[in-house]
């Protein structure tokens, strides 16, 4: 009995590049960490991190509220990962939990979407009481209400 043989894998090889002279990579090494090092590299990189982040945590304070929370914390996210490659993987995964929350709340029963909205309602009222917006509006309209006060405020005796 004679046995076939199976013909060989195609190999395929990369295209043979000409190596660069040792200088020239050693330019171009020098280059790109001067680039990392330079003061206004670090500067900018500082810049985009602080508004980056003042633009992040506004967000996550907003994402309770009516309007853009979600929109203000994708656009910190963004400003960050202009600059840093984490920020661009953590948009990405972010992005991603949201459509997948919004996708699955749309399929759930109408009960259960207007706990979520009473739930997020209450986490609002809690906010604004927390603030003491209740007391400061009650106090344009001369009322005093002690319940209005947030708890932080009120004389302790």
């Amino acid at each position: 009995m004679e046995q076939r043989r199976r013909p060989a894998p195609e190999v395929r090889h990369l295209p043979r590049t000409r190596p660069q002279p040792a200088g020239q990579a050693h330019r171009r090494h020098r280059q790109w960490r001067g680039d990392q090092l330079s003061p206004l590299r670090t500067f900018r990189r500082i810049g985009i991190a602080v508004a980056g982040s003042a633009v992040l945590a506004l967000g996550i304070v907003l994402i309770p509220y009516p309007g853009p929370g979600w929109l203000v914390v994708f656009a910190g996210l963004a400003i960050l990962a202009t600059e840093f490659a984490w920020a661009g993987r953590v948009l990405a995964y972010a992005r991603a939990r949201y459509d997948q929350w919004t996708a699955w709340l749309r399929r759930q029963p109408l009960p259960l979407r207007l706990l979520v909205l009473a739930a997020t309602g209450l986490v609002i009222l809690a906010t604004l009481w927390l603030l003491g917006v209740f007391s400061l509006v009650a106090g344009w309209f001369g009322l005093h209400n002690p319940i209005l006060d947030p708890p932080f405020s009120r004389p302790r005796g």
